[in-house]
């Protein structure tokens, strides 16, 4: 299905701005067909004076009609003249009499889509029609809080109509723990007092701390009483419960937390009341925030593990320097060596909340440290490296950065042992694998003879063990050796790349 964005583009009449504005709209469909407790769909028009569904959302209580998705389709016929002239008269057009739809009565209403109407006198920008198909078929006396919601719903379709909603002003964050209208609805009139309180509204603020009816009472002074004396609450609070803001904020009291969002109401530009939309989140926060402090915890421990493995690095490297053994010496240099490289990878993850990390980050540092301690006297290697790694979850780049390290460290200390050379590593990443090369211009290795090291057992058990993937060892033409690893990318999340 396409998106949106593809839909509206590909018809060629609509900006960056219209798509934004209708982007806004689309994400608060749900709030709009919960209230009318009808089907909601979103129209642009197309070159051949028809229209295109770009955007269609279910109500969450009443029976939807389109059992099937209508994104993408054309108009019907039985709505296009309708939809046109709510476009075409930027007005609201109420179908005369009920329209049939799969044999079930309905009532159409269509909303012209006004972006930022201009108070100049100039003609509006009219960007699309919005359609409420209303199910007759399940026709019953309303209750109040129905009643409540239509009413709510219609002042909404009159500020789509006159350029006041959505509001750009209003904060597009995370729409985790967003309020609905089923969770909670309050209704307030200009001054602020409830006119309208749902069950479920009332409930929340019960659990707050508050015994009495809502009706009637103003909300401001609602949450003074519920707030504890003394104690700090977001500045924002006061523009929320008195309805002058589209803000959304919580309410925190008696272990409880509230999650409110405010909707301004206007007719014709003036503000004539508002709807606040709340939700019991406590647990939900509860979660939020022991996914924080267990981020923290997991960061804190890298890095008191990388701490922990620069500490024993260096040890190894004042014990390498004391012993008279060059074998033992150049044993305990590369036990350092591996022991910072794995100290790199901890230090990465340290400082981010995922559990990945960017290997293009890590194998730079890696690189440089194996580098600057393989190295000797008589070696001058110069290193480069061409492609990318991205990013690898962190079970992933311990083992290739450490078997890299031990590719490097080979290629630096005997493929250039004495003399001025050359170290490639390219890197290619596709959907299937990622594979790594490491070619050196040094003496090569005999064909067929591959070494018999720790190293190279290292190397081998990272590789082919831990990542499932194959290592190739064979010498280049003319001279140097390159080796070659493939792991696929099965053993890795795709989200992580």
């Amino acid at each position: 299905m396409s998106t949106l964005s593809d839909l509206v583009y590909a018809q060629g009449r609509s900006s960056e701005a219209d798509v934004e504005w209708l982007h806004r709209l689309a994400g608060d469909g749900q709030l709009l067909a919960d209230l009318a407790f009808a089907d909601i769909v979103i129209w642009v028009p197309t070159d051949d004076d028809s229209f295109v569904a770009v955007a269609h959302t279910r109500p969450g209580g009443a029976a939807t009609l389109f059992y099937r998705d209508i994104v993408g389709d054309r108009v019907r016929p039985q709505w296009r003249t309708q939809v046109r002239e709510a476009f075409q008269s930027v007005r609201i057009v109420d179908s005369a009499s009920p329209d049939w739809f799969e044999e079930t009565p309905t009532r159409v209403r269509a909303v012209p889509i006004v972006r930022e109407r201009t108070h100049g006198g100039e003609q509006p920008a009219v960007i699309g029609v919005l359609t409420r198909h209303t199910n007759l078929g399940e026709t019953r006396t309303p209750s109040r809080q129905q009643i409540t919601f239509n009413d709510c719903a219609d002042d909404l379709f009159g500020m789509i109509a006159f350029g006041d909603f959505p509001d750009l002003s209003a904060p597009t964050g995370p729409r985790r723990g967003a309020p609905r209208a089923s969770d909670g609805l309050i209704r307030l009139d200009v001054e602020g007092v409830t006119t309208f309180a749902s069950p479920n509204a009332l409930s929340a603020f019960n659990r707050l701390g508050f015994d009495d009816e809502l009706e009637g009472e103003s909300l401001v002074e609602v949450v003074t009483r519920i707030l504890p004396g003394k104690r700090q609450f977001d500045e924002s609070l006061p523009v929320v419960v008195t309805g002058r803001a589209p803000w959304r904020t919580d309410l925190d009291a008696r272990g409880v937390t509230v999650s409110l969002r405010t909707i301004p109401l206007r007719d014709n530009g003036t503000r004539i009341g508002a709807i606040v939309l709340c939700r019991d989140v406590t647990e939900m926060r509860h979660q939020e925030q022991e996914l924080i402090t267990k981020d923290a915890t997991i960061r804190e421990i890298h890095h008191r593990v990388k701490n922990n493995l620069q500490t024993v690095a260096s040890l190894l490297r004042i014990q390498a320097r004391r012993t008279h053994s060059e074998e033992a010496r150049d044993a305990l240099t590369q036990a350092m060596r591996r022991v910072s490289a794995i100290a790199v990878v901890h230090d990465t993850l340290s400082e981010g909340l995922a559990q990945n990390v960017d290997f293009d980050d890590v194998f730079d540092r890696v690189l440089r440290l194996v580098v600057e301690v393989a190295a000797g006297a008589n070696t001058r290697a110069h290193t480069h490296t061409t492609g990318r790694f991205g990013t690898l979850p962190s079970e992933y780049a311990t083992p290739l950065a450490l078997a890299l390290t031990e590719l490097v460290t080979n290629a630096v200390e005997h493929g250039l042992a004495g003399k001025e050379g050359e170290v490639e590593i390219a890197a290619e990443r596709d959907d299937d694998h990622l594979a790594v090369s490491v070619r050196d211009t040094g003496s090569g290795l005999p064909e067929g003879q591959v070494g018999r090291g720790l190293g190279t057992q290292i190397v081998r058990t990272l590789i082919q063990g831990e990542l499932g993937g194959t290592i190739d060892w064979h010498t280049l033409v003319g001279s140097g050796t390159e080796v070659t690893i493939e792991i696929p990318l099965r053993y890795i999340d795709r989200d992580a790349g």
